[in-house]
């Protein structure tokens, strides 16, 4: 009886019924897909629920490339049945496109596991609250990134029948002229290597520079150009090479804040001036908010127009913009109350007109 089955399902699947067998493959193709596109988004449920987040990327990563996988290889066994039944010139480098496209997956699984890790890391770091460095992260996967396209593309190459040490000199000798044509491009490669090399910023930093209008936040370090994010929230896209050729400030990694004011006294007051300065010193030695190991100066300074000028030097603990104002704020209002408290008053521009009398 077995025997029997097995020479009737020879003689149906070797006999004039391709069609049908075509048929077989498509359906068995469609069922594989579907249960490997259900089982991996049921693991994939059950992987984000523990703690490491490199066995939920490795399966996220995999699932559309997996079904497009069992797709290619259901496809090419049906174009097979064809080829084999009705011969068409054009099917005939089906198995060399397989093999392209299974290359193509496999570097289209990579790049989406190490984009998936990334963000998950990103994620990871951000709901524990612990210190990183984002720009090395970025950096590390944009050339990992890089190295799959590069490696995917010498093996499509050479699948394809070119050979990989021509195309390199190729590359050598043509490398001169796309580097006169492309030389802005590659100015903008290596500025974004550059920054990647010296950390001038950071993502997340803010920056600003004298020689050009550039202030705001970094947002994105590219390999063409950086993306900052204005105070008035506007995008400005900046290409890498300008860095090169520019001073760059990094307001980010400073460590204090300056308090720089001058505060004018009337001419009246003139014999008030030395004991509201020593006032005013003993005021921000006292300040719990002013950082008592940097520079302090509290000095009369000027014989200006209409007033007695004084200048307060002095540094805040904090770098924090909000809370430099508000620290700022509670100093000047002191000042006030220490000059009012010694009878004087605030100079503002006044003229005194004589005039002359003959008589």
């Amino acid at each position: 009886m077995s025997s029997d089955l097995l020479n009737t399902l020879k003689s149906f699947f070797n006999g004039e019924s391709w069609i049908i067998q075509i048929f077989i493959v498509i359906f068995l193709t469609l069922l594989a897909a579907w249960l490997a596109r259900r089982l991996l988004n049921r693991l994939y449920a059950r992987l984000t629920e523990t703690g490491t987040h490199w066995d939920h990327a490795f399966i996220d990563a995999l699932r559309r490339p997996l079904t497009w996988l069992i797709w290619v290889i259901g496809l090419s066994f049906a174009i097979e049945i064809i080829q084999k039944n009705n011969p068409i010139e054009l099917f005939t480098a089906v198995e060399t496109l397989k093999q392209v496209a299974i290359i193509g997956l496999i570097a289209w699984f990579l790049i989406r596991f190490i984009r998936i890790a990334e963000e998950n890391i990103v994620k990871e770091k951000l709901k524990e609250a612990s210190s990183y460095d984002r720009t090395t992260l970025d950096a590390v996967a944009k050339l990992l990134r890089l190295s799959v396209l590069i490696t995917a593309g010498l093996v499509i190459l050479q699948t394809l029948g070119f050979s990989i040490s021509g195309v390199l000199a190729f590359g050598g000798i043509g490398g001169i002229a796309i580097g006169f044509a492309a030389k802005d491009l590659l100015a903008n490669f290596f500025g974004g290597l550059m920054i990647y090399l010296d950390r001038p910023f950071n993502v997340g930093d803010w920056i600003r520079s004298p020689d050009r209008e550039i202030e705001g936040t970094v947002e994105e370090i590219g390999w063409r150009l950086s993306v900052i994010r204005t105070f008035d929230k506007r995008p400005l896209y900046v290409p890498n090479s300008v860095f090169n050729n520019i001073s760059v400030e990094n307001p980010s990694r400073m460590t204090n804040r300056r308090i720089k004011e001058t505060i004018g006294i009337r001419y009246e007051d003139a014999n008030k001036m030395d004991a509201i300065t020593q006032d005013v010193k003993t005021m921000l030695r006292e300040h719990p908010e002013i950082d008592q190991k940097q520079t302090m100066i509290v000095n009369f300074n000027t014989f200006a127009p209409s007033s007695l000028d004084f200048f307060i030097y002095t540094f805040t603990k904090t770098t924090n913009w909000i809370r430099y104002h508000e620290i700022k704020h509670d100093v000047l209002l002191k000042v006030l109350k220490i000059i009012e408290s010694h009878g004087a008053e605030c100079a503002y521009p006044t003229s005194t007109i004589h005039l002359y009398n003959e008589e």
